[in-house]
């Protein structure tokens, strides 16, 4: 029973960050919400850095990457960093810059695909709109620009789909076009107009002091009154924004046994959340950092979906950044980075593929990820995976001292092979890396599923890294 209520506690905050975070803006704030409340102090990557060893840090670039170390007590410039990354963001539909569609009588939203999405998935569902929009305050030269984030709750569109009666061919193969076929419904023409006048000239029928024109011509003016509602500021106050559609359909934990979780974005929140929640629960007394002579770090990136490639991916130098103002802190001597950089391991998370029942000819036959087996080990001999021997035996040998279940991935040979940003991160620093995910099924679906106990599994794996990796690292030699 005890062991079950622990399983369901981890479980149950996975669900809670899960449902707080639709996107990888709220993602990063729910992480700066837990780091905060941790004893994690903010530092900001524009100003000086005031480090001291047994302390506590962490710091975010663009609101969607975020980075926390802490330091060990025992950590002198030179040694190693030991570091869990994952990424914040997942498929999505993210609105376009003219985001103003109107067809046959409805308005629609523009939209753009982000990412490898299982598109087919976002039909007749209940969506909703979140992500963060630049504000306006004060006006003339008093005015400022602020970075808000914006959720709208309740069900604002919908992608419906054809009807079979108007398409006989749709059960032998429904191909999405993604121009098309996406935008989501918003409202019809007639009650938006409605709507409109309402909202032009006031409940009193005079006209309001203003109108964004500029906004309107790009947006739905409807559109914008709802922002601006939930965003507690006007219409006109709205100068930009990065908003994506969500379904407002809640995580939660389910099956008839309540063994797995559904919801969307498990890849790759689920490896966020275990990753932070580790670093936090390994660093959360006085007596966790006495002895270590390293530093623990998470890093959690945008825009592993897209390649990584923008200022707040993985392909940016923002881990590096931060593992070289850290060396260079404690000491000037620029040798002492690349030193520590040779020192240091880096556990790449992120979701793997567990057995699929009714497609098993799709798994390779000696590596088939199941649920309840723990984190998956993912090989690949073509580099799309940074796992070597020497990387997957220090995570295996971590988890036989504290007996959690671990499984290896190897794709077909007559399938292409996914990445991660274990290879960008490895070639692009030069750390040892392994690759490895917890076993979900419905990856990129709008809708995904894993196991409950799994997540337990990961978040204690992760945290036996953080606090055993110093002392197995001692005993294991190989360019010598």
């Amino acid at each position: 029973m005890a062991k079950e209520k622990e399983e369901s506690s981890v479980a149950g905050d996975l669900i809670d960050f899960l449902n707080a975070s639709p996107t990888a803006f709220h993602a990063v704030d729910e992480a700066k919400r837990k780091f905060t409340a941790a004893g994690y102090e903010q530092i900001f990557e524009r100003g000086d850095w005031d480090l001291q060893a047994g302390n506590k840090y962490f710091f975010t670039r663009n609101y969607s990457t975020i980075v926390a170390f802490a330091i060990g007590k025992k950590y002198v410039a030179g040694n190693g960093f030991h570091i869990v990354g994952a990424h914040t963001d997942s498929p999505c539909l993210k609105l376009k810059p003219v985001s103003k569609v109107s067809k046959g009588g409805y308005l629609e939203v523009g939209v753009q695909t982000y990412g490898g999405g299982l598109w087919h998935t976002w039909f007749d569902r209940d969506l909703t709109i979140a992500g963060r929009m630049i504000i306006k305050e004060g006006k003339g030269d008093c005015a400022s620009y602020s970075h808000r984030l914006v959720r709208i709750q309740e069900p604002i569109m919908r992608i419906p789909t054809l009807a079979i009666h108007l398409d006989r061919g749709v059960n032998d193969g429904f191909k999405v076009n993604a121009q098309s076929h996406l935008a989501p419904v918003l409202a019809t023409f007639i009650k938006a107009e409605l709507n409109k006048v309402v909202a032009e000239n006031g409940p009193d029928g005079k006209p309001n002091e203003s109108s964004n024109t500029f906004s309107n011509q790009k947006h739905h003016s409807l559109l914008l009154q709802l922002l601006a509602a939930h965003a507690d500021c006007k219409p006109d106050d709205i100068c930009d924004f990065e908003l994506q559609a969500c379904d407002t359909q809640p995580s939660i934990i389910a099956g008839a046994l309540k063994e797995f979780i559904f919801s969307g974005r498990l890849d790759n929140l689920c490896m966020s959340f275990c990753s932070l929640k580790a670093l936090i629960d390994a660093t959360n007394s006085e007596k966790s950092l006495e002895d270590e002579t390293g530093v623990r770090m998470v890093a959690l990136f945008d825009h592993e979906e897209v390649g990584s490639s923008s200022a707040q991916g993985a392909g940016s130098p923002v881990m590096f950044d931060a593992l070289s103002r850290i060396t260079t802190f404690f000491s000037p001597d620029s040798q002492l980075l690349e030193k520590a950089i040779q020192k240091s391991f880096l556990v790449s998370a992120d979701m793997a593929h567990a057995l699929h029942p009714n497609y098993m000819d799709k798994h390779e036959e000696n590596h088939q990820s199941k649920l309840h087996s723990g984190l998956v080990i993912k090989h690949n001999a073509n580099q799309r995976y940074a796992t070597n021997a020497v990387t997957a035996f220090i995570f295996r040998e971590i988890a036989a001292k504290h007996n959690l279940p671990v499984q290896d991935f190897v794709v077909r040979n007559d399938m292409p092979c996914g990445s991660t940003i274990g290879p960008i991160l490895a070639s692009g620093t030069g750390i040892q890396t392994v690759d490895i995910g917890a076993p979900q099924l419905s990856m990129h679906s709008i809708r995904e599923m894993c196991a409950v106990d799994d997540v337990k599994h990961s978040y204690e794996h992760l945290k036996a890294f953080y606090e055993d990796f110093t002392r197995l690292d001692a005993k294991i030699a190989v360019d010598i």
